[in-house]
């Protein structure tokens, strides 16, 4: 395994990290999540990703168990806040209310003192920032996280939290947006603000949620159990990349993995690694073999040309409109 910084700060993450969004609590029995940890612990991933929502809070509960024994100084473990987590009004957001009971229900089912990263899974457009802020400067302060961290949002909120987090004296240090070749929406303004600010990305679904691993196909039905046939949600967050025009170009991808010595989803992996502003990039499995496939991608090194290979052949589909990252609208 490899390790980079994450963004400015002196955290070091393995490059690849282990979330478990879609899998533990739902999509996988807990047998075979607690297997996939195991696999990924061998292969020398050190970074877990989990957020309070997954699963309606029994990812973190599984992730916990999974993890339970192993020498917490050793582990990064990051989990997030903004979701709902229950019924009430004040269930979801960035309220300090909200934030303040949602990292002690984390740390009581991840089964640790503190999280190495605290995440605002989506920008609050209800809370004023320097309320959520001011909490997470706090959650710090407190010793039940390390560092602060955001999901989705756009660079002109991450340069305001950033503003805000210097003046209350903590290190807000990572953005978590989806990257992968045919998810592009962070290149234009969320990477050039984040490199100026010293904040790095931990980037998810680098595999397009297993749609650059090359076993969907044009014109036919997806495999049975794969995630395109998962009514827990997973068909929903493929639908938009399961187009014929996307599977076509995708599947043009295979000589070049070959010429490179890469299966198609390694080269997917290694794709959003050579950005220097990605910090790490999130597997998820539902088997141990993914996982040992996937971390295969840690220290790849791409040459330019078949950078522009990958280029010529899934850009005209990819998606790189800023506006797409970012979080829900406001409330009506």
């Amino acid at each position: 395994m490899h390790f980079r910084r994450l963004g400015g700060s002196g955290l070091k993450i393995s490059e690849i990290s282990y979330g478990n969004w879609l899998t533990h609590g739902s999509q996988v029995e807990e047998e075979a999540a607690l297997a996939c940890v195991r696999a990924a612990l061998d292969e020398g991933i050190t970074t877990f990703d989990t957020a309070d929502v997954y699963a309606g809070t029994r990812a973190e509960a599984v992730l916990g168990r999974a993890l339970e024994g192993q020498r917490r100084e050793g582990l990064e473990i990051f989990t997030k806040v903004y979701w709902p987590t229950g019924k009430g009004p004040n269930d979801r957001g960035l309220s300090r209310k909200h934030i303040m009971e949602s990292i002690h229900g984390s740390l009581k089912r991840l089964k640790t003192d503190y999280v190495d990263l605290y995440q605002a899974h989506r920008y609050d457009y209800e809370t004023p920032l320097e309320e959520t802020m001011q909490a997470f400067a706090d959650v710090v302060r407190q010793g039940k996280a390390l560092y602060i961290g955001v999901s989705e949002w756009k660079a002109e909120e991450i340069r305001a939290g950033v503003t805000l987090a210097r003046q209350l004296g903590f290190q807000l240090v990572s953005s978590q947006p989806q990257y992968s070749m045919l998810w592009r929406t962070i290149e234009a303004q969320v990477i050039p603000t984040s490199q100026e600010l010293g904040v790095g990305q931990i980037v998810w679904s680098p595999i397009a949620q297993g749609v650059l691993t090359g076993k969907y196909r044009p014109g036919e039905k997806p495999p049975p159990g794969s995630r395109a046939t998962d009514d827990k949600g997973g068909a929903d967050q493929i639908k938009r990349f399961m187009r014929d025009e996307v599977l076509t170009r995708v599947q043009q991808l295979k000589p070049v993995a070959d010429e490179v010595g890469l299966s198609m989803a390694q080269l997917a992996v290694a794709w959003v690694l050579q950005n220097p502003n990605v910090s790490s990039a999130i597997i998820g499995a539902s088997r141990p073999d993914q996982v040992k496939e996937n971390v295969k991608a840690a220290g790849v090194k791409l040459s330019a040309e078949v950078m522009r290979r990958i280029d010529e052949l899934i850009g005209p589909v990819a998606e790189r409109d800023p506006a797409r990252t970012g979080s829900p609208p406001k409330r009506p």
